[in-house]
């Protein structure tokens, strides 16, 4: 009989352009996930469980997580929420299975963080597994998990992100999914502002019609001029095109290498302004242009020397 599987310590940094959602409880489903290329699958204990399926569900989750090797796609599973009986056990079939990370839904408040967070601690020196491996991050599912964002995402060390939930969101401010998203987009802004300041990565709700191919690429570029890091998806047919529009262009690409290359030539000669294609250029340009660089790494678009 073959071995445990053994994951990596998971990275906080890592890409994670998609976020596939998959029905825990569901085997053949979640047996071959990782073929489809995302960059994490989201196995799913809370809403796509029915009450008296969660621990065959948890059954299944840990038969998963320790006999199939989803090679470099990130596991991370979202557990049924702390209003219920259920997530205290949800994280110990986490930790002792080996998910990279657990996902807080409808998370409202920094102290449901470190809730989550002493039980994922427990669990871990439970199992004898490393403390501080398993990482966090919280779905922003209502107008308060909105105002909070910053203290939630700053709650814990452990804390990967956060990611708007659409559905719950709309219900709770009374509205329906628009075209041009202007039901959601303050609370997509305000979510981003908080992630950015406290420097983990922010992710965009799910596209619920999977016909409407148009009206997903659209949110989809939406979202990337927003400066989302990646999507929440339902459906493996939607992330290419979340892939390639994430992804640098190859102008993008070539003007950062100018940058970069121009401010190494001129800070040894002691200019720290200067001009590349005729704009003026500082230091935050040159961060920028180093972040293009690593993302187009990361995505396996860059063909450089830098």
């Amino acid at each position: 009989m073959a071995g445990k599987i053994t994951r990596p310590r998971p990275n906080k940094d890592r890409l994670r352009r998609t976020m596939m959602f998959m029905n825990a409880q569901r085997p053949g489903l979640i047996k071959d996930a990782y073929i489809y290329g995302c960059d994490s699958i989201m196995l799913d204990l809370e809403d796509a469980v029915a009450v008296n399926q969660k621990d065959a569900a948890r059954f299944s989750l840990y038969h998963a997580l320790t006999t199939i090797d989803y090679g470099d796609t990130e596991v991370i599973v979202r557990i049924n929420g702390t209003d219920t009986e259920y997530w205290r056990e949800d994280v110990r079939v986490c930790v002792a299975g080996g998910a990279d990370g657990i996902r807080i839904p409808k998370c409202e408040s920094a102290e449901q963080v470190k809730e989550v967070e002493a039980a994922v601690e427990a669990a871990e020196r439970e199992f004898g597994v490393e403390v501080g491996r398993t990482l966090l991050m919280a779905a922003l599912e209502s107008p308060l998990g909105i105002m909070n964002a910053y203290e939630i995402c700053t709650a814990s060390d452990r804390m990967l992100g956060c990611a708007i939930s659409g559905g719950d969101f709309r219900t709770s401010m009374h509205v329906q999914i628009e075209p041009d998203g202007i039901e959601i987009n303050t609370a997509r802004s305000m979510m981003l502002l908080a992630a950015r300041a406290a420097g983990v990565q922010c992710l965009d709700t799910m596209y619920p019609n999977l016909d409407d191919e148009e009206g997903f690429r659209r949110e989809v570029d939406l979202i990337v001029r927003m400066g989302f890091d990646g999507k929440s998806l339902i459906n493996p047919k939607q992330i290419a095109y979340v892939h390639e529009r994430l992804a640098p262009t190859p102008k993008q690409i070539a003007h950062s290498e100018k940058i970069v290359r121009s401010c190494r030539e001129q800070a040894d000669a002691g200019v720290g302004v200067y001009v590349v294609d005729g704009k003026m250029v500082d230091p935050p340009f040159f961060k920028e242009a180093e972040r293009i660089i690593e993302l187009a790494k990361k995505c396996g678009v860059y063909h450089g020397d830098l």
